[in-house]
């Protein structure tokens, strides 16, 4: 049994943490180039221990790292060396390797009755490398080559490091997924995969999510659960069912808040949904979502909001 079963063997139902951006921006940091929080783990390290902190206190068992936007392009077109690119990369694990075990060990998890948390190593697709809102549309123009080539580098790097998972996540292009998971298969290497969509069928490139779910299903034997991400919160019951017709992979799902991202100011805008975070986590359980979290503009409140529902599912 792999961690993730052992982890919902022992709680029925498992937290996802919030957003690594806006926790962030709470702690200070400001966010003005390519590189969003990959500047922060190159700079502030410190500041993004503190998020994976704050999660683990508001009840989270499954942490994402600060690796979405980290990638050897990115950091080498921002300055960066490669040794210092492959360095930062490598971090994002070992920060919250080191958030988890002074939560463990200094501040009570131990002994909280708590599953030991689970840490996913963060993948953004290419779209999210070319920070123009990409990861919500799919279509780059880049070839199957230029794909590999890209997940190639930070598959090996991150998995240096150990991380319980990859997470494959904000994936708007079933063809990139397929190249992407194949580097993790090659590698022997356990994965999630989470798909940013259209709607409440639909990944963003316009594939049935029903029918990626089942895809996969088959052909990735490493593939440990499947959901979705950055998606508006009316959309994930119906996308949960479309994923359980599927496949019979736990379903994992942590949308927004209700905003809508705007690539060229970089801002998000427009009201968060009148339900609470709450609600929607109980709906999302109740639909058969085997881990529920937040992604952009959420933050540890939250989180919070997802535990307290949680006790209500819990086995």
């Amino acid at each position: 049994m792999d961690r993730l079963q052992e982890a919902l063997a022992q709680c029925g139902r498992l937290v996802i943490d919030g957003s690594m951006s806006t926790a962030l921006e709470h702690l200070g940091c400001r966010f003005q180039d390519k590189l969003w929080t990959a500047r922060a783990l190159a700079e502030r390290p410190e500041a993004v221990k503190e998020v994976h902190l704050q999660y683990l206190r508001a009840g989270a068992d499954c942490h994402i790292t600060c690796s979405y936007q980290a990638t050897l392009p990115g950091l080498l077109e921002n300055g960066f060396s490669q040794a210092e690119a492959e360095e930062i990369i490598r971090r994002s694990v070992r920060v919250f390797h080191e958030a988890r075990d002074e939560w463990w060990t200094r501040e009570g998890g131990q002994e909280s009755g708590r599953v030991y948390p689970i840490g996913l190593a963060g993948i953004g697709p290419y779209g999210a490398y070319l920070s123009d809102g990409s990861e919500y549309v799919g279509r780059y123009g880049a070839d199957d080559k230029t794909l590999r080539d890209f997940h190639e580098s930070r598959v090996r790097l991150l998995l240096e490091e150990k991380p319980d998972y990859l997470l494959f996540e904000t994936m708007p292009s079933f063809r990139e997924v397929l190249i992407a998971t194949e580097l993790a298969e090659d590698a022997g290497a356990d994965y999630w995969v989470s798909f940013s969509c259209l709607d409440g069928k639909h990944i963003c490139e316009g594939d049935a999510i029903r029918q990626c779910a089942e895809t996969l299903s088959k052909e990735r034997p490493r593939l440990k659960a499947i959901g979705v991400n950055c998606v508006k919160p009316q959309f994930v019951e119906s996308l949960i069912c479309e994923l359980k017709a599927g496949c019979d992979l736990p379903i994992v799902v942590y949308p927004n808040s209700g905003e809508t991202w705007e690539p060229v100011k970089k801002i998000w805008y427009g009201g968060a949904e009148k339900v609470s975070f709450g609600d929607w986590a109980r709906r999302y359980y109740a639909a058969g979502a085997s881990a529920v979290g937040g992604c952009c503009t959420t933050v540890d409140s939250h989180i919070r909001q997802v535990t307290e529902v949680r006790r209500e599912f819990a086995g």
